[in-house]
């Protein structure tokens, strides 16, 4: 058998290389704005005076008599044991001038006994002690109020900075495609 020519035939393909990245955001948010506003808390203390009342009435009276009224009220009240003291001074004094019985000069040992004897004496001045003067304290309470403080909180978002970086996208001919054709020998020698 003769053999018969072959043609011999190869391809390789052709390849596409494609080198792709893809596109991406990129993305960046300030913090949010604060704005704080703060009123603090308090106490408001009033504290009224206290009331000292001094009474020297007693004190003033034993000094110097104190006030007219009383003054005059303080001898007036003490005339009417004064008189009756004068009085009985004289009724005694009269009957022991009418007692002729007794022996002796009545009148001059009266005469003698009122030139030495001491006159009633009238109190015109008030009673003198220590505790003349009443001191009186009143306190009063102070006054507290609390006055709650307050917070005040504003927030401003800031917006978001977006950004798209674009990828990339390379396509390119990684190996070109060919068709190598080979003929067959052919020997004539026949």
């Amino acid at each position: 058998m003769i053999p018969f020519p072959q043609i011999d035939i190869r391809q390789q393909f052709g390849r596409i290389g494609i080198d792709a990245d893809l596109g991406h955001y990129e993305i960046h948010q300030p913090k949010a704005t604060l704005d704080i506003q703060t009123t603090p808390s308090r106490y408001e203390v009033n504290s009224p005076l206290g009331e000292l009342n001094v009474n020297q009435d007693r004190a003033w009276s034993a000094l110097n008599g104190g006030k007219l009224s009383e003054f005059t009220n303080r001898i007036y009240s003490q005339m009417e044991g004064v008189l009756l003291q004068a009085i009985a001074k004289i009724v005694q004094d009269g009957n022991r001038m009418a007692a002729l019985n007794v022996p002796g000069n009545p009148l001059a040992d009266i005469a003698y006994e009122k030139a030495f004897q001491p006159q009633p004496s009238i109190e015109y001045m008030g009673e003198a002690s220590y505790d003349n003067v009443d001191i009186e304290y009143i306190p009063h309470k102070p006054e507290i109020q609390f006055i709650e403080g307050k917070l005040n909180i504003q927030s401003q978002v800031n917006k978001p900075d977006i950004n798209y970086v674009r990828g990339k996208l390379n396509i390119y001919m990684e190996q070109n495609p060919k068709l190598d054709i080979t003929p067959p020998v052919i020997d004539m020698k026949l």
